[in-house]
């Protein structure tokens, strides 16, 4: 029995992602997709949903036209983590797949906290913690320990997982403009674990030349 339990546990760490994400990064949105809608279904893949605060990372002045905006999103990744530290990690996808809807489909970062959870069936309590700067310490803790598995001189997407050798490896991207077809998108996900697994790689890169193409709007 021992063994079967050994065996179970590996296969559920094999089988566990974490991703980083402040719902303001249309690039991290698209690979967000890209996992949501393709490589998780197929590979019965958990995700777990971590905050990177591109307001904390970018520090943009307040009189800087993203400010306003990284702090709309920043109020988000609080409520994100009281959600968290109340009910676990399960709740986290649906509320960051809402807020990446409102925020990159209906070009709406001010919608009301309150009803959005009351629609997703949480507790509007935990609007209340969208303007409590103590849940900063919980955003950037979680920021933290995903610059740590890739360096500082990134943004989002990161995602991590534990390799096969046990021990625990992080990446930044894919950075994609479409979500690929079902079996490109396994064979990007392969490609990407191959070389996230390789300590002595650090990066492939291209100019950007497209906005992203984002898939269908998610019915949230």
């Amino acid at each position: 029995m021992a063994t079967n339990e050994a065996v179970d546990t590996e296969t559920d760490a094999a089988k566990s992602v974490e991703f980083w994400v402040d719902p303001a990064c249309p690039w991290c949105w698209m690979t967000a997709r890209w996992i949501v809608d393709e490589v998780a279904p197929q590979r019965d893949l958990t995700v777990t949903w971590r905050p990177i605060s591109l307001l904390f990372k970018n520090q943009p002045p307040a009189d800087s036209p993203y400010y306003t905006g990284a702090l709309a999103t920043h109020r988000m990744l609080r409520v994100m983590e009281a959600i968290r530290a109340d009910l676990g990690d399960e709740p986290i996808q649906q509320w960051y797949l809402y807020c990446g809807t409102k925020v990159h489909h209906d070009q709406d970062r001010d919608f009301d906290i309150a009803e959005a959870l009351e629609h997703l069936g949480l507790d509007a309590k935990f609007a209340a913690a969208a303007d409590d700067e103590s849940w900063d310490l919980a955003v950037r803790a979680g920021m933290d320990d995903g610059l740590s598995l890739v360096g500082d001189d990134v943004g989002t997407p990161i995602i991590a997982f534990i390799a096969e050798d046990g021990v625990r490896r992080g990446i930044f991207g894919p950075v994609i403009t479409k979500v690929p077809s079902p079996e490109q998108s396994l064979v990007v996900w392969d490609a990407m674990r191959a070389l996230t697994v390789m300590d002595e790689f650090w990066e492939l890169k291209r100019t950007r030349n497209e906005a992203p193409t984002f898939p269908p709007r998610l019915d949230v």
